[in-house]
């Protein structure tokens, strides 16, 4: 297994400069900006990564439930200690800038902490000191959850992507005023723009894939489909989608360098503005005549409000 990094370079997390490095010219050690995916050498067959701020990544050999513990979370502020509800029976906890979305193992999300920018998925924007039930979603069996900055993200046992909280930079998914000027200069009075979404909405990624893995930065989205493909949306500032620009999309879209390489994308780690990538050769996996992707749609059929 090998994994690629693409995004904020700046702290050398995805290229660290040695000195056969520092005498190439148009490598992209000491960028700030890395558009395309690198291979990381250093981490191949490794299990997991895990991004850092100022850091390459934080490696880790086993399955990390932290900051999970028997009985409670950890919190940030005192008590640090803080005890959980035993029906809860928690599976996951995501962390996002100032917000907390937990997966029990019945399947069902909670949400708490800051809910200025809709990222709790109640309907409103107020916050919440307890773990609250997304309700919108209640009675659905849900298998991930992640927390960008100000948005959440979770994955349904189907394979369907349900996304809550800011949308300034496209970061979920849904139509953005600040992404599609031309469409307001051109006075399109039927563009439906949204730019926090306090309830859960359902995404359409690839019309005939399911999702396996999600991942959020602070305002950019990465999933896997169950078919080995790579979807990234959002704000891509510093290259952070791979799609070889520093455009932001706020629709999905496939990277095709894991296509053009033959590689199948098995998981994914977001970074505030950094992407780190895990993929294998198809012919590993036996995988050589998979299908390619059938055309995207676009338009307002991407998305449906819960």
């Amino acid at each position: 297994m090998r994994w690629f990094g693409f995004g904020f370079n700046s702290f050398a997390q995805i290229c660290v400069p040695d000195k056969s490095d520092k005498e190439e010219s148009g490598s992209a050690v000491g960028q700030e900006k890395v558009c395309v995916p690198v291979d990381l050498v250093n981490h191949r067959g490794r299990s997991k990564i895990r991004a850092s701020w100022s850091r390459r990544a934080s490696l880790f050999l086993d399955d990390v439930n932290l900051p999970l513990v028997p009985g409670g979370y950890i919190s940030s502020k005192p008590p640090i200690f803080r005890s959980l509800s035993s029906h809860l029976q928690a599976k996951s906890l995501a962390l996002g800038g100032e917000h907390a979305v937990l997966l029990t193992a019945a399947g069902a999300v909670y949400t708490w902490g800051q809910g200025s920018h809709g990222q709790l998925g109640h309907g409103g924007l107020i916050s919440e000191e307890e773990p609250r039930t997304v309700e919108a979603l209640w009675g659905m069996t849900m298998r991930s959850v992640a927390a960008g900055g100000w948005h959440s993200i979770c994955v349904g046992d189907g394979g369907d992507l349900y996304v809550w909280g800011w949308n300034e930079s496209g970061q979920l998914g849904l139509p953005s005023r600040g992404l599609r000027k031309a469409s307001q200069q051109k006075g399109d009075q039927q563009a439906v723009f949204i730019s926090i979404q306090a309830f859960p909405a359902l995404v359409d990624v690839s019309p005939s894939c399911e999702i396996s893995t999600v991942s959020c930065g602070s305002r950019h989205t990465a999933a896997v489909t169950t078919t080995g493909y790579l979807y990234t949306w959002g704000w891509g500032e510093y290259g952070q989608l791979g799609h070889q620009t520093t455009s932001s999309l706020d629709e999905p879209q496939c990277v095709e360098f894991f296509r053009n390489e033959n590689l199948h994308v098995v998981d994914v780690v977001c970074g505030s503005w950094n992407t780190f990538t895990a993929a294998v050769k198809k012919e590993v996996l036996g995988l050589e005549n998979v299908p390619e992707l059938p055309p995207v749609s676009t338009g307002s059929e991407l998305w449906t409000t819960c």
